[in-house]
């Protein structure tokens, strides 16, 4: 079968060098097969830039309440306007990308990113800043998909797309950490502004690389928009998010927590059966029935979920009982790092293609859920080398190998007008499934507090040590979502090596 390079380097399998396919011509022009290397940096920073938001701003939420002066009931809304947008916008956000082309959409969310990152530094109150954070979230939804997406359809070949995929799971797993980390040195050193405006950076690098490396053109075989199933899924995701965010500040049985959450799960129940008698469904039913997908998309929702627990409740007992400034919260999450860094870069160099799926996933949980349980143990007088640093380090282990095998397997394989889509329910999963862990952690260790302090005297020795006691029932839920994890990975992932996706099937473009 003849091959010839397209503009990114990648080979086009069914098609003779002297007649691409139609459509392709617009990939064809400049570029080589060398820079697929710089195209994963440049899609590296667009994918820190995104996680990291999720975290950064936490640490400068306190400032910017402060400064903007806005009321404890509201503040929630500055982190959940951008994980309302982002979550609900994705799997739209995916199938903008297949049908605009995967450059154009890139480049668009990067710069909206900047420009909303930009009002929301410069903003002169809530309204302003819980606007921006929308804008972000939006902006967010049409580029995360598109950087997975590219991602996808640049590395064809097993070997590189292992590695290519080592390194992006290790962004994506460790970016809510350099948030952390980011987040603590800007707020103490220089302004909460700043963790805004630091998006514009990333941004710039990005696009200046983007427009360089990747190449333009429609795609190939554009997939129409199914508007139907665009409503369904935007607002069932979106009631779905509203209502677990919700039940921070209402309880389970008020109408705004329950009543989304029941109408958002209706929605998609009725977008799941829409998309079985579609024509051109948003979601072909091919993209999440093949079983290592499928496993991959449940292993994103449950670590999303489950790893929330160490990084939002962790901060706190860092900061409130240790006494940590933000910037040593930050370094003290950096062990984490560097083992998911290093878990990821070796699950998808080594072990991933001798051993599968079906081994090194359920036991990225296990090592997970070890991680938490040893957390439990924390209490007012636990140091950090002895008894936070050690569960830090084998929860990268684990989150390591969860997330690169899950993000590499979650696209392996899928046919290039699906690539969007796909790499949005990624990202939709591993979203939703924070968005939930957030919500249901946050209510379970408030009321673990609340009913600590029954009957005693609110001392700040008692106090001190009902925060202890909530945080620890946080890290037990969490090692639940884990033990989840573990269960559902090891029957859904296939056994054995992933089979290879390299050759066979036909790649139009990148762009």
């Amino acid at each position: 079968m003849d091959r010839a390079p397209d503009s990114t380097g990648i080979q086009l399998s069914g098609a003779s060098p002297t007649s691409p396919p139609a459509g392709a011509a617009a990939d064809t022009a400049g570029g080589s097969h060398e820079h697929r290397w710089w195209i994963l940096a440049v899609i590296g920073i667009a994918q820190l830039m995104v996680v990291l938001d999720a975290t950064i701003v936490n640490i400068a939420l306190p400032s910017a309440q402060h400064d903007l002066g806005f009321s404890d009931a509201n503040r929630q809304w500055i982190v959940t306007a951008y994980a309302l947008s982002f979550g609900s916008l994705l799997l739209l956000g995916g199938r903008v990308a297949d049908l605009l082309g995967r450059k154009l959409v890139f480049i668009v969310g990067l710069i909206g990113f900047a420009g909303a990152s930009a009002l929301g530094g410069a903003a002169t109150g809530f309204g302003m800043l819980v606007a921006a954070r929308a804008l972000q979230g939006g902006f967010g939804a049409l580029l995360a998909p598109a950087a997975l997406s590219l991602l996808t359809t640049t590395f064809r070949d097993s070997s590189e797309r292992a590695k290519a995929f080592g390194i992006y799971g290790a962004i994506a797993g460790a970016g809510g950490a350099v948030g952390l980390l980011l987040g603590g040195v800007l707020t103490e050193y220089l302004n909460w502004r700043y963790c805004l405006y630091v998006n514009l950076v990333f941004a710039l690098l990005a696009v200046v690389g983007g427009a360089r490396l990747l190449h333009g053109g429609r795609p190939a075989e554009r997939p129409h928009l199914d508007v139907p199933g665009t409503l369904l899924a935007c607002t069932g995701l979106f009631g779905i998010v509203f209502g677990f965010s919700n039940a921070e500040t209402h309880s389970w049985s008020q109408i705004q927590t329950w009543g989304f959450l029941v109408g958002g799960a209706v929605l998609l129940a009725v977008f799941a059966w829409w998309q079985t008698r579609a024509a051109h469904p948003l979601l072909p039913l091919r993209v999440v029935l093949d079983r290592d997908r499928g496993a991959s998309f449940a292993a994103m929702f449950l670590a999303g979920a489950g790893m929330f627990g160490v990084f939002l409740f962790l901060t706190y007992y860092l900061q409130q009982i240790l006494g940590y400034s933000p910037v040593t919260t930050g370094l003290a999450f950096l062990p984490m790092v560097v083992c998911m860094v290093i878990s990821s870069v070796v699950a998808t160099n080594v072990l991933l293609p001798k051993w599968g799926a079906k081994i090194l996933v359920p036991t990225g949980m296990g090592l997970a859920g070890a991680g938490m349980v040893w957390l439990t143990g924390l209490g007012l007088t636990s140091s950090y080398a002895a008894h936070v640093m050690g569960p830090l380090m084998v929860m990268g282990l684990g989150m390591g190998l969860i997330f690169a095998c899950a993000m590499n397997l979650a696209t392996a394989g899928i046919a290039p007008r699906d690539a969007g889509v796909g790499s949005a329910m990624v990202n939709t999963s591993q979203q939703v499934g924070g968005s939930i862990g957030t919500a249901l952690l946050n209510t379970l260790a408030t009321t673990a507090a609340a009913n600590y302090l029954l009957g005693k005297a609110p001392t700040p020795q008692v106090k001190a040590q009902a925060a202890i006691e909530s945080y620890a029932t946080a890290y037990w839920w969490s090692a639940a979502f884990f033990a989840v994890g573990l269960l559902v990975t090891a029957l859904l992932y296939r056994s054995g090596p992933p089979a290879p996706h390299d050759s066979d099937e036909p790649v139009a473009h990148v762009g």
